[in-house]
């Protein structure tokens, strides 16, 4: 582990950005080197400083925490964010690993875990907050049920296309289509087409 790992806070609460200061504050081995308090700041200014860990909140206004993590790796693939987010968003935790964080701790944590948490993700080592663990493991584990084509195909039909449309739109046969949505309701043991969406939505397989 380096002597030092600088970090940049981005949360658009001044209160919380303070809070994590002061906690910070207290690992003599763990440098601030700026603040935002939007997506789009955050990306500038990890552009800029460079820090070995972004601790990214994830609702801001504007580009949200997800779209600037996705955003910053497109531009600095060596980036590693570590998500920062409220127990009830723990809905977001396959969106926030899709994004490319490395990591995601509880605004809650106590002052070890978050510490811990950076430690790790300036590492380049993944690191899941232990009160989050059950739910990642059930969405991971259910996620990786589905194939990417599947998942592709429930996304278009929570956009609300038809078999028909999903067909033209993929290049497929509606047989093809109707064979997917038989193996997805199947996997997600849901009985229509919808209840299929409700719980792909709720484990935030698809957005």
């Amino acid at each position: 582990m380096p002597d030092e790992i600088t970090t940049l806070i981005v949360d658009d609460h001044e209160v919380v950005r303070e809070g994590l200061r002061l906690s910070l504050s207290r690992a003599p081995h763990i440098r601030i080197v700026g603040e935002a308090a939007d997506g789009a700041s955050a990306v500038e200014l990890a552009l800029r400083r460079k820090p070995d860990v972004v601790i990214m909140d994830v609702r801001m206004p504007g580009m949200d925490g997800l779209d600037a993590t996705r955003e910053l790796l497109a531009q600095e693939p060596d980036a590693k964010v570590l998500i920062f987010t409220a127990y009830s968003e723990r809905s977001l935790l396959t969106r926030g690993f899709e994004s490319g964080a490395k990591g995601y701790i509880l605004k809650e944590a106590p002052h070890g875990t978050l510490v811990r948490a950076i430690e790790k993700v300036a590492e380049g080592e993944a690191y899941v907050d232990p009160a989050l663990m059950p739910e990642f493991l059930a969405i991971r584990e259910q996620g990786e049920l589905l194939t990417s084509r599947e998942r592709e195909i429930l996304q278009l039909l929570a956009d609300g296309m038809s078999n028909a449309d999903v067909a033209d739109k993929l290049f497929i046969s509606q047989e093809t289509v109707k064979s997917h949505v038989r193996h997805i309701l199947a996997k997600l043991e849901a009985d229509t087409r919808t209840h299929a969406v409700a719980i792909a939505l709720r484990e935030a397989i698809i957005d």
